[in-house]
């Protein structure tokens, strides 16, 4: 049966998308139908930044250490390097530009100006090994990379085909990007009119065939998906303001980013709405939980968000009375499943705010589903209900046909929102967006009778550990790297604070030995640090195997999974 809450969010978003709201919808010809757009978004992410930057003007945006930037001030230096990147760098449309480097307000401003260049902004992760950032850079054919010291330390003696510029975080941009205006430019210089069909950007996302996939996506679906979260804000916003409960007009919305801007979650719901909705950003380089509850209180944040385990930090904290986080109303969870027990813990520690949690991937730019308050804490096994306006969200079979309610089948999203596609990979393309335009996410689950979404597995050899996707395949490629495994098998163990955390099994060659530490050691050269195992079992006989002849991964987890839960008891 549909909440109260349901009918409520309902009813204000019908009126927001009607003929003459705020959210008024027109339609995009894509797959032979007539998918939704919002009519009111601009075309493109720089028209986007100019808007929004000069009607928030004085206010402040980004809070980062030592530095300070209202909206206006970061549109100026955005623009300025913009100049510098089309002037003294040759940044044209389509120029794919990677910035590899911890969250910081710079990264902001370098991500911004690198989009009003007319350049691609392709996002690394910053915990890549430098072998995995120069894949990147060379999988799209980067010309620039923008990295800070620590990631250009990794990327040096790596061979890939771009230039390498250094940026500095914790210093006013001018400073910290000098790097992009070495070669003169400055905002006089002319940029690109850009367009909703200009490609945008470039996120990595960890694939069960091994190797990550560069998903890539233009201003249209970047922008749009970006509306979509800001009438799902406008829509609770209304709902409070019929409950008496919106805060005050002249208050200003303040967010804590925890999450990588790499990752989707941190680039769309976070960063980008942050500009429609005048919301401040206050940046943290690293988590620690007494830093955040400490710049919560200070700053007056409204909004936290993080993968799941860090709300569960702070809300059973030993010092959280410490600190006065009554501003902070809503935690928000991404990236990863929320543990059912972890909701209600929520909820009692901090009784003045509310979990939500959402659901999107980087192939939908973010967009997907989300669970709010009173009904999370109802259905706090779901990722909540399709996110309107824009979503079609459908549970298909094998053979792409839907199914009904409560029936297990493949999670798969429609929507103008959507990538385009994986970078030079037609082959995944192909397989992953269907001739009808859903996008099969590789995640199991079905729909109840009130529209609300579970997820039970994954089809995909994928393990989600605090929010970052690590391929199974790609850990055991680096581990039969090794010259002394005979036999691997990678996959995951449910934890606590991460949700999943890598484990794996393997068989030394006859005559090696090889020890747990000396394997991650070997790793440690080739992989992300966050990928590599954090439990080894070292077997002596081969690996079981199904009738195909394939390692029987399933056998192997459920063992080890039993023998770690005895050992973590």
């Amino acid at each position: 049966m549909k909440t109260e809450l349901d009918l409520a969010l309902s009813r204000v978003m019908d009126g927001l998308v009607a003929p003459g709201g705020m959210m008024a919808l027109t339609s995009r010809r894509q797959f032979d139908r007539d998918l939704p757009m919002i009519a009111a978004a601009p075309p493109s992410l720089a028209h986007y930044f100019g808007y929004f930057c000069q009607m928030h003007g004085d206010k402040e945006f980004l809070v980062d250490a030592g530095v300070r930037l209202t909206f206006a001030q970061t549109y100026a230096a955005a623009r300025t390097l913009a100049g510098g990147l089309v002037a003294g760098h040759g940044v044209e449309r389509g120029t794919r530009v990677a910035i590899a480097a911890r969250n910081s307000a710079n990264w902001v401003v370098a991500y911004m100006a690198v989009l009003m260049a007319g350049g691609v902004a392709v996002l690394l992760n910053g915990w890549s090994s430098g072998a995995e950032l120069a894949h990147g850079v060379d999988l799209v054919g980067c010309r620039l990379v923008l990295a800070d010291r620590q990631r250009a330390e990794r990327l040096a003696g790596q061979s890939h085909g771009a230039h390498v510029l250094v940026i500095e975080h914790d210093c006013a941009p001018a400073q910290g990007l000098a790097a992009l205006l070495a070669n003169g430019g400055d905002a006089t210089v002319a940029l690109p009119d850009l367009t909703g069909d200009d490609l945008a950007t470039v996120l990595f996302t960890s694939g069960s065939t091994g190797a990550s996939k560069g998903a890539y996506s233009d201003h249209r679906g970047v922008v749009q998906g970006t509306f979509n979260y800001v009438a799902q804000t406008v829509t609770v916003l209304g709902i409070m303001t019929e409950r008496g409960e919106a805060p005050a007009a002249d208050s200003q919305p303040c967010a804590l980013v925890n999450v990588p801007l790499f990752h989707v979650t941190g680039e769309v719901p976070v960063l980008l709405q942050s500009f429609a909705i005048a919301r401040k950003l206050v940046i943290m380089a690293k988590w620690d939980a007494r830093m955040a509850m400490d710049l919560i209180a200070r700053e007056r944040v409204t909004y936290f968000v993080g993968v799941p385990l860090m709300s569960f930090e702070i809300a059973t904290h030993p010092d959280r009375d410490r600190y006065d986080l009554s501003t902070c109303v809503t935690f928000a969870a991404g990236g990863a499943p929320r543990p059912v027990d972890h909701v209600d813990r929520i909820r009692r520690e901090l009784p003045h705010a509310y979990p939500i949690l959402g659901y999107g991937l980087t192939e939908t730019n973010g967009v997907g589903c989300g669970n709010f308050n009173e009904n999370y804490l109802a259905k706090p096994g779901s990722t909540g209900t399709a996110s309107r306006p824009l979503v079609d969200l459908a549970i298909l079979d094998d053979d792409g046909q839907p199914l009904a309610n409560g029936m297990i089948g493949e999670v798969s999203i429609r929507s103008v929102c959507n990538f385009l596609g994986y970078w030079d990979n037609p082959e995944a393309t192909r397989a992953a967006i269907m001739p009808d335009g859903y996008f099969r996410t590789g995640d199991l689950g079905y729909v109840d009778d009130d529209g609300y979404l579970f997820i039970v597995d994954r089809k995909k050899d994928i393990i989600i550990r605090g929010g970052e996707n690590i391929s199974c395949i790609e850990v055991e490629s680096a581990i039969y790297a090794h010259p002394g495994i005979a036999e691997a098998s990678v996959f995951g163990l449910p934890h606590e604070l991460y949700g999943e955390i890598p484990a794996a099994v393997y068989l030394a060659k006859p005559g090696v030995a090889l020890d747990a530490e000396a394997l991650r050691a070997f790793l440690a050269e080739h992989i992300a640090p966050f990928k590599i195992p954090a439990q080894f079992w070292h077997v002596t006989e081969p690996l079981p195997r199904l009738g195909t002849e394939k390692v029987d991964k399933r056998a192997l987890r459920e063992k080890y999974q039993r023998e770690w839960a005895e050992t973590v008891k």
